[in-house]
């Protein structure tokens, strides 16, 4: 047993993972890449795609290489990509609707306002390891240009004589990008940062990829701004005696085959429907094609737990405290769900729902935190690559309202010169008139 506060929670299954390796590698293998790149410029980069990926072909997507991907996929795939791509840019244009530009008075004379004005370049990473992330291509670039921005550049492995993937290209080609990179890893991301290539440095990198990725993002962060440093994909069902167990099931080591890190959550008041999982998990791995069956029995053995809890108050202060990547809820009231779940990054409702609907094309974007961030964080959204900026305007009679107040706090804080910016106007605006300026006076003070 184990307590959160006064409740109590059973693990039917815990996570055990391994020791960790202890990864003094990362750190210094990807400073080393960006500062050898930054000072090598475009052939450092190109060097590291031929040695780490086996490619020598042009980093720069030709136009006839989209014309080549394109011809290569059946008309099938390409209408699954368009679908996706309308679900991800609507979803993503509503959002950016529901932000708003003002402009309001706050007293007679000082008018103040917002305005939202897109990222003027956004690099986008699309990881191509194991698999074709087609999907990924959509929710940045994609996203990126219904927010508005001018230059997207997208960047993606190529590996050996097989490039890159033609459904990722086809995908970036229809999302609106601008200029696509055949590079991965820390030099793909450096390429963004430093504007290789294109010649347009990034002001926001965003997408996920392996530790090397996060780790550069996370070095470069400040340089440019970054989305999330992305971990394990994490997803955690909540689910009562209502739920299909199979359908449970088949959700989690449908999330599990991310990796064999990636952590799967089961959280239950219903002992029969967690033991129920817990019996069919392994036919469920043992049925998968052998590059998932090994990532998802990994990811099950070391790495998932199954939490019996007594309350569905219980069950939300779990899952809160997961803060999970993705959570799923497959019980009664679901808008109770709804209104009571707080830290997720995406949130499933109904076993009519489930997170690969959402990782592929139903609208809602799939980069997402992870590793607790949802408990400050969301995910990537149209607004990542808007700038909300403000203004104001004041005229001389907020002027004097505003001027002697300032004055004084400034001095209150020991700001003298900001202090006489405000004495200036008061006495150019105002010069007969006496002001309280604060304890080193003014005029007329």
């Amino acid at each position: 047993m184990f307590n959160i506060g006064a409740m109590p929670i059973e693990y039917l299954k815990r996570a055990q993972p391994p020791a960790p390796a202890q990864d003094t590698d990362t750190v210094a293998t990807v400073r080393s890449m960006l500062d050898a790149i930054l000072a090598g410029g475009a052939p450092a980069a190109q060097a590291y795609a031929a040695e780490l990926d086996g490619w020598n072909g042009p980093v720069v997507v030709a136009p006839d290489a989209f014309t080549k991907a394109e011809a290569a996929l059946s008309t099938g795939v390409k209408d699954d990509i368009r679908f996706a791509r309308d679900r991800v840019q609507d979803f993503a244009r509503r959002q950016r609707d529901s932000m708003q530009e003002f402009s309001t008075e706050l007293i007679p004379g000082l008018t103040v306002g917002q305005r939202l004005i897109p990222c003027q370049t956004a690099g986008c990473y699309v990881p191509g390891g194991r698999y074709a992330h087609a999907a990924s291509a959509i929710m940045s670039v994609g996203t990126a240009s219904v927010a508005g921005v001018r230059h997207i550049v997208a960047t993606t492995p190529a590996h050996r004589d097989a490039g890159i993937h033609p459904a990722i290209l086809y995908a970036m080609q229809i999302c609106g990008v601008g200029t696509v990179l055949a590079l991965g890893g820390v030099q793909g991301v450096a390429a963004l940062a430093y504007g290789l290539f294109s010649g347009k440095p990034a002001d926001i990198i965003v997408g996920p990829g392996n530790r090397f990725v996060a780790e550069a993002k996370r070095m470069l962060f400040g340089r440019v701004g970054i989305d999330v440093i992305a971990g394990p994909t994490e997803s955690a069902v909540i689910a009562d005696d209502s739920a299909d167990p199979a359908i449970v099931t088949a959700d989690l080591i449908g999330q599990a085959e991310h990796g064999p890190d990636s952590p799967v959550w089961l959280i239950t008041r219903s002992r029969a429907l967690g033991e129920q999982v817990m019996a069919l998990a392994p036919a469920a791995i043992a049925a998968l094609p052998p590059l998932s069956r090994q990532a998802a029995e990994a990811a099950w053995r070391d790495h998932a737990e199954v939490v019996l809890v007594d309350t569905r108050e219980e069950a939300v202060q779990v899952s809160d405290n997961y803060a999970c990547e993705h959570v799923q809820v497959m019980a009664r009231d679901l808008d109770w769900w709804l209104a009571n779940l707080s830290n997720y990054g995406s949130l499933f409702l109904g076993e009519e729902t489930t997170v690969a609907y959402g990782d592929k094309c139903s609208g809602p974007n799939h980069i997402l935190p992870t590793r607790g961030a949802a408990r400050y964080s969301g995910g990537l959204s149209v607004g990542k690559f808007i700038k909300t900026v403000t203004w104001q305007r004041l005229d001389r009679d907020a002027s004097r309202a505003v001027g002697q107040v300032a004055a004084r706090i400034s001095r209150l804080e020991g700001m003298e010169g900001h202090a006489r910016t405000g004495d200036m106007r008061l006495k150019k605006y105002f010069p007969d008139a006496a002001f309280d300026l604060g304890l080193l006076g003014g005029h007329g003070g």
